[in-house]
This record gives structure tokens, C-alpha cells and sequence, in this order.
């Protein structure tokens, strides 16, 4: 299956795709929201709840919006490297971990996390992002395993 064609398909069978895929699959978290499911080799994750999506999808946006600078990206418009899109997306959530850990909540669980701090902050506007951006920052890509010959 070439590339194009798998990206169609994966399309046709997942319209609701998850928007913490990254962070999913990369089994740093997890979602009770989520649905995991294969397409050829691959693993791909989607939502099961509309608003959540919408919620998670504003807050992965203002998440890049507000960590460009300490990951030094020069443009807003500038597409993410795999990598800088992991360590937004991980650190990020360990981040809102931090803030929700006082709760007691599940911090594997995204759908969760964001529950709790929206009770704390009203809104994902009023998010102390100065702390999440540090959890971003230091966030550590897993590196790659080299093949054993």
C-alpha cells in the first residue's frame, strides 16, 4: 500500500481522528475517549466524543502556539517536526498532569486531565502555560534503538 493510498483509506475509516494520536501511540497516555485500531502495519487511534475532540483540539493548538518560542521555531505557519509535534504533545500533557496531580486524577488519562483543569482554570485560555511550556522544554524524544545485525 503506497502512502497516498494508506493516508485515503486511513481517512475513510477514521473521521474523527484522535489529536493526541502522537502521544497515544508513543504509550506515554492514554484517552477513555479513545479507540485504538489497525490499518495495514500501522496503529491509529480516534475519538469517540465530539466536544472532547473539539476541547483537545483547542488545547494542542494553544499548546504549539505557546511552545514555538522555547522549542525555537521561527513561524507560526512553520509545519512541526514529528519530534517537536511528540514533545508538544507529551510534555504538554505532563504538563496539565502537574496542574491536575493536586486532584487526585488519572494521569494517563487525557480526557481526565483536561476535565480537571478546566474545573481549576474555567477555561483553556487561563491555563498557567508558562509551567506547561517548561514540561514541553524539557520533555526528552525516546531515541531510536539501534538494529541489532
Amino acid at each position: 500500500m503506497d502512502e497516498r493510498e494508506y493516508k485515503s483509506t486511513y481517512k475513510s475509516i477514521n473521521p474523527t481522528r484522535c489529536v493526541f494520536e502522537k502521544a497515544i501511540n508513543s504509550r506515554v497516555c492514554n484517552c477513555s475517549k479513545s479507540v485504538r485500531f489497525n490499518l495495514a502495519d500501522r496503529e491509529g487511534v480516534s475519538c469517540n466524543l465530539a466536544a472532547a475532540q473539539d476541547r483537545c483540539r483547542q488545547l494542542l493548538q494553544t499548546l504549539r502556539d505557546n511552545s514555538r518560542f522555547a522549542l525555537q521555531l521561527s513561524s507560526l505557519e512553520e509545519p512541526l517536526s514529528h519530534n517537536a509535534d511528540i514533545r508538544i504533545q507529551n510534555g504538554g500533557i505532563k504538563g496539565v498532569a502537574k496542574l491536575a496531580n493536586a486532584d487526585g486524577v488519572d494521569e494517563s488519562d487525557i480526557y481526565t486531565l483536561i476535565e480537571s483543569v478546566m474545573k481549576q482554570y474555567q477555561s483553556i485560555e487561563t491555563l498557567p502555560y508558562q509551567a506547561i511550556v517548561r514540561e514541553i522544554s524539557s520533555y526528552q524524544v525516546r531515541r531510536r534503538r539501534k538494529k541489532d545485525l
